[in-house]
């Protein structure tokens, strides 16, 4: 199996072709390009599916394929590292790809849109970034298909650029996401300057070099290694936050909607918004020797969990709803890597790629259906006029909001589950533990309330009573995402494994790599080194196990039966108006947009602009004036130096006299 690795740049390199082919000929190919990205990232998925088998079979792949920048120091270079977390993320990606391609075709191709050329096209770029940087073997090449990630956002979300409100939107996800990677690219320049490597894994990756530094009590610039280690991981961690939309780098995100449906699957189930966390899971070795770094991941995603879906409850736009549902997820994610539950992160990544890109496609659906519109509260009666649609979107919200069977109660749950566990032995993790369990009474009811909303009662507007017909291309991506949505939580049932004693915990296995081969530290290893090891590794009591999932599942059933008290009526009521000032706050997102723009015009600005009267009037000032002394010397210099002999003669004269004459008037003064 060894030749299949031969092949891994193809994984990437065919959905750049799609792009080319797509932006050369697009206007000129049927469907205007849908053909060649669908064909791409068909064979991507193969490919991948190919490098999963290969691992699977004992095989792993860490190969430099170029050097661009050789140093006496340190020597930059593109490769590949083809492990079993880059080999599971090559198939989520490539999947998920492949699906909005295909419902694309129904949601894009309406009669009288453009721009079709250009949209497949940096469809087919977007895959291709995120592909190259799942596979990238170093942080240097990470960073570079990190910032393509977000440069192609930037182009679909503001595809709709003839509008008002999607280049404004395009630009506020550049900007804030490009402030969180200023301080990603300070973390790569110091990684690489303090280890002079910048490789993942293999014998000189910088995790290795960090855990040598440690053990060896090194210091670095009058820090310890440790401190060291920490302080480059959050700089790092710093791009993670913009592009996982953590807090408070998060506002970008609920504005993102500004762009197509299909793009928004794609950037919040497998592209933009899972790099953050692929990156964390990624670097998890060495986020694990520093346990101040683990804790502020693991507060700050407790924190964005409850925070985001607090503001959920009260939106009326259906993708509004997810996508704040989107950033707390993420906020769980963190949460479980924070606390050491590596594979319960990448589990919940796993599963969430799934049926958060069923509920945006399937609100795509919702979105055709209604002859576009996005307002909940103009929708109703929809479940039986597109029974398709209905139930596959139910599958997703069944799953988000984490009730069993469905995949994201297997995940969420072992997330919560890991956290309890720590905190029980380090009692500040129980307040992260505890911003986790709330937040899932909410996610309860925000997603019921959508459902409700959206597809029971009575029909509200014509549009409603009248739905537009769904196609093939539609219905197809939403009935594979949807049972994917309900079978995937069998990759890792740890609960029933752990009361069973039933070993069926395959993705454990497989990250841990008794699958198959890995060149770099196993997840294991990882929790080992920080001292963090997982309940599965140490064992924890059955009863903490089966209160933690009974509690965790009784609130999420607690806020979806609340939102069916509420809204599965014939003619539901906005019961949120009576939050009263409270609602205000929500729909204003805390006032956190408020809170940027004073924070740039208010204090930034200011700043920047004494800072410019400084430069100018002292700064500038000094230096002008030393200049102007100078040129008004060399001025008059420059007139006496006229080339004139009789000129110089008389001065020469004139000047003799002067001495003579001070001399016979002063000259006893000497004697």
């Amino acid at each position: 199996m060894v030749g299949a690795f031969e092949f891994a740049p193809a994984i990437a390199l065919l959905p750049l072709a799609a792009f080319v082919v797509a932006l050369l000929f697009g206007d000129y190919l049927p469907k205007k390009g849908a053909y060649a990205g669908i064909l791409a990232t068909a064979g991507s998925l193969a490919l991948s599916l190919w490098m999963l088998v290969a691992v699977f079979g004992g095989e792993a792949y860490n190969e430099e394929l170029y050097d661009w920048a050789i140093g006496e120091e340190i020597t930059f270079h593109f490769g590949i590292l083809i492990d079993p977390l880059s080999a599971l993320m090559l198939v989520i990606v490539s999947l998920v790809a492949l699906l909005v391609h295909v419902f694309s075709m129904g949601y894009m191709n309406d009669e009288g849109e453009t721009g079709l050329r250009r949209y497949y096209a940096e469809l087919g770029l977007f895959t291709f970034s995120m592909l190259a940087f799942v596979m990238a073997d170093n942080l240097l090449m990470a960073f570079i298909f990190f910032e393509l990630v977000g440069l192609c956002s930037y182009l679909l979300i503001g595809f709709w650029f003839r509008t008002r409100s999607a280049p404004s939107a395009a630009k506020k996800a550049f900007l804030v996401t490009r402030f969180g990677d200023y301080f990603f690219l300070l973390g790569v320049v110091a990684i690489g300057a303090t280890f002079g490597t910048l490789s993942f894994a293999g014998d000189a990756s910088f995790v290795d070099a960090a855990a040598g530094a440690i053990d060896a009590g090194e210091t670095f610039h009058g820090f310890s290694a440790e401190t060291w280690v920490t302080i480059l991981g959050l700089l790092v961690l710093g791009g993670v936050i913009g592009k996982s939309a953590q807090f408070p780098l998060h506002t970008w995100l609920p504005d993102a909607m500004e762009g197509p449906t299909t793009v928004s699957a794609l950037i919040h189930a497998a592209t933009m918004v899972a790099a953050g966390v692929y990156l964390v899971a990624r670097m998890f070795g060495f986020y694990a020797l520093s346990p101040t770094a683990l804790a502020i991941i693991a507060f700050v995603g407790a924190f964005t969990a409850l925070f985001a879906a607090t503001m959920g409850v009260v939106k009326d736009d259906i993708k509004q709803v997810l996508a704040y549902s989107t950033i707390s997820q993420y906020g769980y994610m963190m949460l479980g890597l924070g606390v050491g539950g590596y594979v319960a992160g990448v589990f919940h990544l796993m599963n969430h790629a799934f049926f958060k890109a069923l509920l945006f496609l399937g609100a795509g659906a919702v979105i055709i259906l209604m002859h576009h519109e996005q307002d909940m509260w103009k929708m109703g009666g929809l479940k039986d006029k597109a029974p398709v649609t209905y139930y596959t979107f139910l599958a997703g919200a069944l799953a988000l909001a984490g009730i069993i069977p469905f995949s994201g109660f297997w995940s969420k749950d072992e997330i919560l589950f890991d956290a309890i566990i720590l905190g029980l032995e380090e009692p500040i993790f129980l307040v992260a533990y505890a911003m986790g369990l709330l937040a899932v009474f909410f996610t309860g009811f925000y997603t019921f309330r959508m459902v409700f909303l959206t597809f029971h009662g009575e029909p509200r507007t014509d549009a409603a009573r009248d739905p537009h017909p769904l196609g093939w291309n539609v219905k197809a991506p939403l009935a594979v995402l949807g049972v994917l949505a309900l079978v995937a939580g069998v990759a890792n049932l740890a609960p029933v494994a752990k009361l069973t004693g039933v070993d069926i915990v395959f993705l454990e296995h497989w990250l841990d790599g008794e699958y198959g081969a890995v060149d770099g530290l196993l997840y294991s290893e990882y929790t080992a080194t920080a001292g963090l090891e997982t309940a599965y590794i140490a064992g924890s009591e059955t009863i903490t196990l089966i209160a933690a999932g009974v509690l965790a599942l009784g609130l999420a059933l607690g806020g979806a039966g609340l939102a069916y008290v509420l809204y599965n009526v014939p003619e539901p009521k906005a019961h949120t108006e009576n939050l009263g000032q409270a609602r205000e706050v929500l729909r204003s997102n805390y006032y956190q947009d408020e809170f940027q723009v004073w924070l740039a015009t208010g204090v930034t600005l200011p700043l920047a602009r004494a800072a410019d009267r400084f430069d100018g009037s002292v700064i500038d000032g000094v230096v002008n004036g030393v200049s102007s002394v100078s040129l008004f010397g060399s001025g008059g210099m420059k007139r006496l130096q006229t080339g004139v002999v009789t000129n110089y003669a008389a001065l020469i004269v004139l000047g003799f006299v002067a001495l003579l004459v001070f001399f016979g008037v002063y000259g006893g003064w000497f004697v």
